[in-house]
């Protein structure tokens, strides 16, 4: 039993090296973003911002009536 924790310690040094790599995907690399544009990416993301932002204010507004 003198190598039985080997496959823990390469399980574990697998899993850091998977992190790296996923750490240094770019942003075209990812799931998310496939087949978009930088422009196209910047429109989605500032949707996003004006909805959640419309979305805060509303609740703001009807907690403080």
């Amino acid at each position: 039993m003198t190598r039985g924790n080997q496959r823990d310690l390469a399980r574990a040094k697998n899993q850091k090296k998977q992190q790296e790599v996923a750490r240094k995907k770019g942003a075209n690399d990812k799931d998310s973003n496939k087949g978009m544009t930088l422009e196209q990416r910047k429109q989605r993301d500032a949707d996003l911002m004006r909805e959640k932002q419309q979305k805060a204010a509303a609740e703001k507004g009807a907690s403080g009536s």
